[in-house]
């Protein structure tokens, strides 16, 4: 019987698809502060949620094979834009600021949840989000808060474990179950979840393989 959230897997023509999408150049388009300076919504587009150091920056340069295309910072919350890449001429990947402010100020959260809603809520082009969980700790109360808020927005996410080369098998299985459970109350959650390592390359392939083939 198949486990609800399976694991992702792809046939050999997504994983080629994902390949030569991302065989070009990825560039970085503009960063975003409020909705009026979102760029043109002329194609499709996947985005990139995740609390403050899950790895998000880690994974798109792992996507892109561009080690410095997303920057990291290791101070939650000093990321406040909403930061478009162009893949090629066909598709953008949306890097979100990270949740969970532990040392920013109030009207500083109140903003950026304010920028988050509208942009979910309004961008037609936007194909999925990507919802990055470490698989160290599995799913959190503030990951259920952008679970929640993506139901409300009737937006699909789907779950990436991040560096799953970091805990040990028996804590990953803990994770991804304390993960499942989480998704399992979550309405607009995809059924299956992508495991991956930005360090080892693991899931990038898989990955690349889901956003080339989104309809």
């Amino acid at each position: 019987m198949t486990l609800p959230f399976s694991i992702t897997e792809i046939d050999d023509a997504a994983r080629e698809a994902g390949r030569l999408m991302f065989a070009g150049d990825t560039t970085f388009v503009k960063g975003v502060v409020a909705m009026d300076g979102l760029p043109p919504a002329d194609r499709p587009e996947v985005c990139f949620a995740g609390r403050s150091n899950v790895g998000k920056s880690s994974l798109i340069n792992a996507l892109t094979g561009r080690k410095a295309l997303a920057r990291a910072s290791n101070t939650p919350g000093r990321t406040q834009e909403i930061n478009f890449f162009a893949s090629g001429e066909t598709n953008y990947l949306v890097d979100l600021p990270g949740y969970g402010f532990a040392n920013a100020p109030i009207p500083v959260v109140q903003k950026w949840q304010r920028l988050m809603k509208s942009y979910l809520s309004g961008r037609a082009t936007l194909r999925r989000v990507f919802l990055l969980i470490d698989s160290r700790h599995g799913a959190k109360s503030v990951d259920e808060e952008i679970m929640t808020l993506l139901d409300q927005s009737a937006v699909t996410f789907q779950a990436v474990m991040t560096k799953i080369d970091k805990p040990s098998r028996a804590d990953l299985d803990i994770a991804m179950n304390r993960t499942r459970a989480a998704l399992a109350r979550h309405p607009a959650a995809y059924p299956e979840i992508v495991l991956t390592s930005s360090d080892k390359g693991d899931g990038i392939d898989t990955l690349r393989g889901l956003i080339a083939t989104l309809d």
